[in-house]
């Protein structure tokens, strides 16, 4: 059967020229763009109803202000910028149908491609997708950390995530990223947000873990950046749960052993 949170991951694009304009201290908007797009790279999605913000968010003490500021586009039904534990990932809200459907014309996927899940703790976790022993054990001895978990989906994932592409989603990704400003993201949140690498069809390796190349090539397309400067490589190493025993089905750039 198909692994259903393990996509390819790669991407290069054809940068546009463009400029960061300096506004308030934690603040950067993203200037106007020039028209150097090649095959099928469209330019920024016209469902953006502002220009970007890139937000300066301190790395170890982010400033809630600036927390509360992504929060509020992401509940908006905005797409974020969010750094983790391995490289930059865009984010949106479990309700958030538009931004993930600029996602998946971004990065030409249907309708049947799974997203991860970024969660704040085990029991939230464990809401959304159902656990056995074995599972938990592993989740509590990786987590939080640079994984990601390929679970049975519970009945208490949320109608439109199950219903996405298929009948019936019986898996689902998870992660509990161990970077402080995406949990202090998902605490101003109250619940999980959904996520995608940054990758696009053409790519072979995501380069994602260095701000500056992360905002060049990919704040044209969000709403927001929280920029907490350069972050951890990806991938994550991807464990499968649902089978008889878990299984490593992807090595990450740290290489998890069971």
């Amino acid at each position: 059967r198909t692994r259903s949170a393990v996509g390819t991951w790669s991407i290069r694009v054809a940068s546009g020229s463009g400029t960061l304009n300096e506004g308030p201290a934690h603040e950067k908007h993203a200037g106007p763009l020039a028209a150097a797009w090649s095959g099928s790279l469209a330019a920024p999605d016209a469902s953006q109803s502002r220009m970007p913000e890139r937000l300066m968010v301190h790395p170890i003490n982010p400033q809630s202000r600036l927390i509360d500021k992504a929060a509020a586009v992401l509940k908006a039904g905005g797409l974020a910028l969010v750094p983790t534990d391995a490289g930059y990932a865009m984010a949106w809200s479990l309700n958030g149908k538009e931004a993930e459907e600029r996602v998946q014309r971004l990065r030409e996927l249907d309708s049947k491609h799974p997203f991860t899940l970024l969660c704040r703790q085990l029991s939230e976790a464990g809401r959304l997708a159902r656990l056995d022993d074995p599972a938990f054990r592993l989740m509590r001895s990786l987590t939080p950390g640079p994984c990601t978990f390929i679970l049975p989906a519970s009945s208490d994932l949320p109608k439109r995530i199950k219903n996405s592409g298929r009948s019936k989603r019986r898996d689902i990704g998870i992660r509990l990223p161990d970077h402080v400003v995406t949990r202090a993201l998902l605490e101003a949140m109250g619940e999980p947000l959904l996520s995608t690498s940054l990758l696009l069809p053409e790519d072979v390796e995501p380069e994602s873990h260095e701000a500056e190349v992360v905002a060049e090539r990919w704040l044209r397309w969000v709403d927001v950046m929280l920029d907490a400067e350069d972050c951890e490589p990806g991938p994550t190493s991807v464990v499968d749960c649902t089978g008889d025993a878990p299984e490593v089905v992807r090595q990450g750039f740290h290489p998890v052993a069971l």
